[in-house]
């Protein structure tokens, strides 16, 4: 019989959510699957299912810990074991790793994280072997774990080299340090209210931001909180709130959002009064917009197409508007998305890139004469935002730069760039309590379509 891989009624209480937190880790780290696979959907690991909703919360965090400071922890590690980590067993591998980032980084007790990593690796015939270092390793870490962090603290080790390289290049090496900082914090809850963010920001025990969002550390599940079966608000990052509003008045004009899924900025839109059409090229992404904007008695028409294809084919449809949220290396969100930074590749930005300006000479097509296109994209590589727009107002006459003024984003006038197009960073929106600063990293730029 194969080995027993989900929780069975007897076992120690939590070993459950680390075992599936084991089987998640494995699946990014080795076999290149993103978290959003994992955790949601057909895909989505079938132990799941069998989880409270406490045991689920802290898999999630287990394993988003971990992917926060992967770097900083095969360091640690590194430094109390002999000869490496064990190649041969990635059970070992796992139990290690989850077992350190709850003595160092969370609240769990000493005695409890290494009990419950020991009883991970005895579990499983491969690693079974190395209970005994795995304990004696973790013991280790509650004793000397915490200097080991203090030596590297410097060294941005929680970010993949490329990425680090390429953020100091392009932002200077003390932002890019900052940006580093930012996306090793866990990120605040933040989220799109229909109307008064002021008493909404009350019921959630939260803030309002000075663009409007509303921002708590509410933990559990979004379904249970106030207003949300009501309709009354969406989960959405403030910098990801932003590019929708830079359309101005959106009364009654058609607007094109293209590649729209999971939805929030079509919700921006609809809400505003426009007539949204509303394309993906994912059903399952697209399903889960309809029913976003069912729950918040908004309106669109759909249409799950690749967005290149589905421009071709309506050239002529002439719209007010269209917004691109293209597709991207997404660096920008690794905060949220921690795995981005270990499954993305320097190699992936030519083609995406590709794609998005393929995009963009089709929307122009698309827009009508006086017709305004807002593009945008949740990656912090120039190629993929600056570049793109440079290239395109090269190439088409057609189109003009409408330059974004502080005033459109709360006098925030350090998240422009010299051109007025939007540029916001992780380490962007600081505050004192760490829970509740930051944004993710955006890029959006408006344009006008002149004849």
């Amino acid at each position: 019989m194969p080995p027993q891989r989900f929780a069975l009624p007897s076992e120690a209480p939590g070993l459950a959510a680390r075992r599936i937190a084991a089987d998640i880790l494995d699946g990014v780290l080795h076999k290149h699957r993103t978290l959003d696979e994992q955790l949601d959907g057909a895909s989505a690991h079938p132990g799941l299912k069998s989880l409270s909703d406490r045991d689920r919360a802290l898999m999630r965090r287990l394993v988003a810990t971990i992917l926060r400071r992967l770097g900083t922890l095969g360091h640690v590690l590194s430094r109390l074991l002999d000869r490496g980590i064990p190649t041969d067993a990635p059970r070992a591998q796992s139990a290690l790793l989850i077992g350190a980032a709850q003595i160092l980084w969370m609240d769990v007790p000493d005695h409890a994280a290494v009990d419950l990593s020991v009883r991970l690796v005895q579990s499983d015939r491969r690693a079974a072997k190395y209970a005994g270092l795995v304990n004696a390793v973790l013991r280790r870490c509650a004793r000397e774990g915490v200097p080991l962090i203090e030596e590297v603290k410097s060294r941005n080790l929680d970010v993949a080299p490329w990425l680090f390289a390429r953020w100091s290049a392009n932002y200077g090496a003390a932002t890019a340090a900052e940006i580093a900082h930012a996306i090793g914090q866990e990120p605040s809850f933040d989220i799109t209210v229909k109307s008064d963010p002021s008493q909404w920001a009350t019921r959630l025990h939260g803030e309002t931001l000075p663009t409007g969002s509303v921002r708590t550390v509410l933990q559990g599940s979004v379904t249970m909180l106030p207003g949300f079966s009501e309709g009354q608000w969406w989960v959405q990052d403030a910098a990801a709130a932003l590019p929708a509003r830079l359309f101005g008045d959106l009364k009654d004009k058609n607007i094109l959002d293209l590649c729209a899924a999971p939805g929030g900025k079509t919700a921006q839109l609809a809400h505003g009064g426009a007539r949204v059409t509303a394309v993906d090229r994912s059903p399952a992404r697209m399903a889960r917009l309809r029913d976003n904007l069912a729950r918040l008695s908004l309106d669109a028409t759909f249409a799950v197409a690749e967005g290149a294809d589905w421009l071709a084919k309506h050239a002529s449809d002439g719209f007010d508007g269209i917004l691109i949220d293209a597709p991207c290396t997404s660096t920008g969100t690794i905060r949220r998305h921690p795995d981005i930074g270990w499954l993305r590749q320097e190699s992936d930005i030519a083609p995406l890139a590709a794609t998005q300006k393929r995009l963009l000479q089709g929307a122009v097509a698309a827009l009508k004469v006086g017709g305004v296109l807002v593009y945008c994209t949740c990656s912090l590589e120039p190629e993929e935002g600056e570049q793109v727009i440079a290239d395109l107002l090269r190439s088409e006459n057609a189109l003009q730069r409408v330059p974004i003024e502080a005033g459109e984003v709360a006098g925030l006038s350090e998240i422009l760039t010299r051109d007025g197009d939007l540029r916001t960073l992780p380490c962007h929106l600081p505050h004192p309590d760490p829970r509740l600063a930051g944004l993710d990293g955006f890029y959006a730029a408006r344009l006008v379509r002149r004849t």
